[in-house]
């Protein structure tokens, strides 16, 4: 499987929590949606986090250039 871009993860995880709100879904259904949204949240997280990371990085490195 490929890893999903920033934005695939989350239109599902959107897709996901407008299906949980609907009320839509049934009882089997409800666990393997709730964890698919927990997985799509962490990916969609470490993604910003990476991003804040290197966005630091170059900042750091603009102040102490010349």
């Amino acid at each position: 499987m490929t890893e999903l871009t920033f934005e695939e993860a989350q239109r599902e995880l959107e897709g996901i929590v407008d299906r949980l709100e609907r009320g839509d879904a049934g009882v089997d259904d409800l666990t393997a949606l709730w964890a698919r949204g927990e997985e799509l949240y962490r990916v969609c997280a470490a993604k910003l986090e990476a991003v804040q990371g290197k966005i630091e990085e170059l900042r750091s490195l603009e102040e102490r250039a010349p």
